[in-house]
């Protein structure tokens, strides 16, 4: 028995990462138990005195009202969620079959959690604030450097070189021989050293470049970069790793790096004169993004700023109709609705608005807004913020009317409560006003948010309607993905699991009648008020960290390899233990929304 326990250790992560003395010691803590099929090894909310490691046999997990969660097999793990957060089970587990169970005690899991950081690494499903960099300086090469830089042999032409790096508009060239780099040729060199002294076109470029350059692999932090810059008065570096060539950073980089910041875009769209203008500058947010989740900024921040920009340019665009229309005939107010009225827009997003126009408006006055909302949503559009789909924005005349027609609307939906009633309320709950005059809409929010909340059938419709998307687990653990068509084999990492959350932080906020938007923001006021429960509250708000930071990153690798950013994502692109982590935190976004299905999600 012990050198079967030292076997399976040994080839099992993380303890496979243990020292060997550790190891050995542990073999003598553990034991195996043999569990017949239909054996309750623990149930929800029971204490766990154990974290247990399937060798054989099967396990079913599930949750409070019976719904199967996962089906586990041999080398997984399960109690640790109720170990790690305090000592309870978290779902119910049993034996589908008969088993044999590796049991680790409770001291002896937690002893290694404290000591092994990749123990706690591994069995950890949150994702510390303190660990995020902020810095430039700290982010390593792989995050600035300019992939596959431009190249030429050392023999080549200098005319040559030249050509090639006006047509790129680049400041320099690498000659390379294989993918060894031999030298570097700057624009500089090119005017001190050949037409300075006069040298013909048919120079090649070795008897002008710098041979020999110093490099640095892409591992390196910026700092390093900036150190080698000033001690050796040089511009460019190349990043080379195992003797190859795999990118190039200038001084240009980190000036254009540092200068594409939030404010620095929303500066130069204040004082955009056009549409056109707007929509270069708004065409930098993938840099941004990326820049942002380089720097491990989490998702809240990065969607929040990148939010910011739309605002600006809606307003923007808002002040350029009104210098084209002249003043508006009554006040009004813009609003976003969607990702933007929730501030969590990504390198992807369509436009969700409406108008709310003061009650003095008239027919005639109609003109003007239609004109106003065409000039705003094409803007807009130009900028990027493509159309939305089902026509929810300014320009449709159903969402642009006086404010007691908005009232009528939310009254309406509340009353009877039927799908598409559901489905507009959910999008109309989200509403953020971006500018005019926002008093028209203090007191609407308010009312209907105590008017919704006191009807329970309303609030029953839309908990059912929350629960339309669905996490994208596998029974086997595994994820379920798109098993045909264009997107086969991926998750849907916004609808199958951002938007479920979405869902459920819209309902907290319903039944505690929060005024804000933001998704986590709802979550957090959601816990402070009680409309869902401590535990669950903040176990589903580490999961939505999680999948929302996948979600950023994914986008942020695309861009970065030369791609246009979506939501679906291959699992295999994910370590074992991304996936890992990620499947668990879909688990708790499943559990949460059973748990508002049975009341005991919230209201709690």
């Amino acid at each position: 028995m012990p050198t079967e326990i030292a076997a399976i250790l040994a080839q099992t992560h993380p303890y496979d990462v243990l020292p060997m003395e550790v190891r050995e010691a542990l073999v003598a803590e553990v034991r195996v138990t043999e569990v017949a099929a239909g054996t309750s090894i623990y149930r929800l909310g029971e204490p766990l005195d154990a974290l247990y490691l399937i060798i054989a046999g099967r396990i079913d997990i599930t949750d409070g009202s019976g719904e199967t969660l996962s089906i586990l097999g041999p080398r997984n793990s399960f109690g640790e969620r109720g170990l790690m957060k305090d000592g309870r089970g978290a779902v119910n587990a049993t034996a589908a079959e008969d088993s044999r169970l590796l049991v680790i005690p409770a001291p002896v899991f937690h002893r290694l959690v404290k000591d092994y950081p990749r123990v706690l690494r591994f069995f950890d499903r949150t994702r510390p604030a303190s660990a995020r960099r902020q810095d430039i300086t700290t982010l390593p090469l792989s995050e600035l450097m300019t992939p596959k830089p431009l190249t030429c042999t050392p023999d080549t032409p200098l005319i040559e070189a030249a050509r090639a790096m006006r047509g790129l508009g680049v400041s320099c060239i690498i000659a390379a021989e294989g993918d060894a780099v031999r030298g570097i040729l700057t624009s500089g060199d090119i005017t001190a050293r050949a037409v300075a002294e006069g040298r013909p076109p048919e120079t090649p470029v070795r008897d002008v470049m710098t041979p020999d350059p110093i490099a640095l692999p892409p591992t390196a932090l910026v700092a390093d970069v900036l150190h080698k810059m000033v001690e050796r008065g040089i511009t460019h570096m190349p990043v080379v790793e195992g003797g190859r060539l795999v990118g190039i950073l200038t001084q240009t980089d980190l000036t254009r790096f540092q200068a594409t910041s939030s404010a620095a875009l929303i500066r130069d769209i204040a004082g955009a004169p056009d549409s056109a203008a707007l929509a270069r500058i708004v065409g930098r947010i993938p840099e941004l993004l990326v820049q942002l989740v380089g720097a491990q900024n989490p998702h809240q921040t990065v969607t929040r700023l990148i939010t910011d920009i739309a605002d600006a340019t809606t307003r923007r665009l808002m002040a350029l109709a009104e210098a084209r229309l002249g003043p508006p005939p009554v006040p009004y107010l813009w609003l976003a609705c969607g990702s933007q009225g929730r501030q969590e827009q990504t390198g992807v997003s369509d436009q969700d608005n409406c108008l709310i126009l003061d009650d003095a408006a008239t027919p005639e006055d109609d003109a003007y807004f239609a004109e106003l909302a065409r000039i705003v949503s094409d803007g807009l559009n130009e900028a990027g913020y493509f159309y939305c789909p089902g026509d929810m924005m300014a320009t449709n005349p159903k969402w642009r009317q006086p404010l007691r027609v908005w009232r009528q609307y939310f009254r309406g939906w509340i009353a009877t409560p039927d799908p598409e009633a559901q489905m507009l309320a959910s999008v109309m709950f989200d509403l953020r006003p971006i500018g005019g005059t926002e008093s028209l809409f203090a007191h609407l929010q308010e009312d209907t948010l105590a008017a919704a909340a006191k009807n329970s059938i309303f609030v029953a419709h839309m908990v059912s309607n929350s629960l339309k998307h669905h996490p994208p687990l596998g029974l086997f653990r595994g994820f379920a993905t798109v098993r045909s068509g264009e997107r086969r084999n991926v998750i849907d990492l916004k609808h199958n699991g951002v938007v479920p959350v979405v869902d459920l932080g819209r309902i907290y906020a319903l039944t505690g009648q929060l005024t804000v938007a933001n998704t986590r923001a709802r979550l957090l006021g959601g816990i402070d008020k009680g409309s869902v429960s401590a535990s669950g509250g903040r176990d589903l708000l580490d999961a939505y960290d999680m999948i929302a930071d996948t979600r950023l990153q994914h986008q942020a690798a695309q861009i970065k390899r030369g791609e246009k950013p979506d939501n679906f994502m291959a699992p295999g692109d994910l370590s074992d233990f991304e996936r890992s982590h990620l499947r668990d935190a879909f688990v708790v976004v499943k559990t949460m929304q059973n748990a508002a299905t049975s009341g005991r999600g919230y209201l709690s």
